[in-house]
């Protein structure tokens, strides 16, 4: 057995293919459809949460996997409260979930929403969650 020269990133900043015919913009939460192409964030079972996009990306007129998207994480983000369902100060340190690409919700509305991230805080500006 010998050491191994291994490979590594940082994971924060990392290229995804884009899912065809879609516009992506910059400072919105990313997921990654059942085809693991990124979408704008959407309440939809089945999605995964990948981060936040790093800049705005149109895909309107290509193929899945045209274009990349560079999507950012291991950072907290400031997103909208839904109001319907909102995160309060007792959901610090658990899961909130995606609503849309800018909004977070304190339930995942029986497994229709996926995973947003971990709350760190909640005032008047909206949510602070760790992506």
């Amino acid at each position: 057995m010998s050491d191994r020269n291994t490979m590594h990133k940082d994971g924060q900043l990392f290229p995804v293919p884009v899912a065809a015919a879609t516009e992506i913009f910059g400072g919105h939460m990313i997921c990654a459809n059942a085809a693991g192409f990124a979408v704008p964030g959407v309440a939809t079972a089945g999605f995964t949460v990948l981060g936040v996009a790093d800049g705005y990306v149109d895909n309107s007129t290509g193929a899945a996997g045209d274009t990349v998207v560079v999507v950012r994480r291991r950072k907290s983000w400031n997103f909208a409260n839904l109001g319907a369902d909102a995160v309060t100060q007792a959901q610090v340190g658990k899961t909130c979930y995606l609503a849309d690409s800018q909004t977070v919700a304190k339930t995942s509305n029986a497994d229709a929403r996926p995973v947003a991230g971990v709350v760190l805080g909640v005032d008047a500006d909206g949510v602070w969650v760790l992506i």
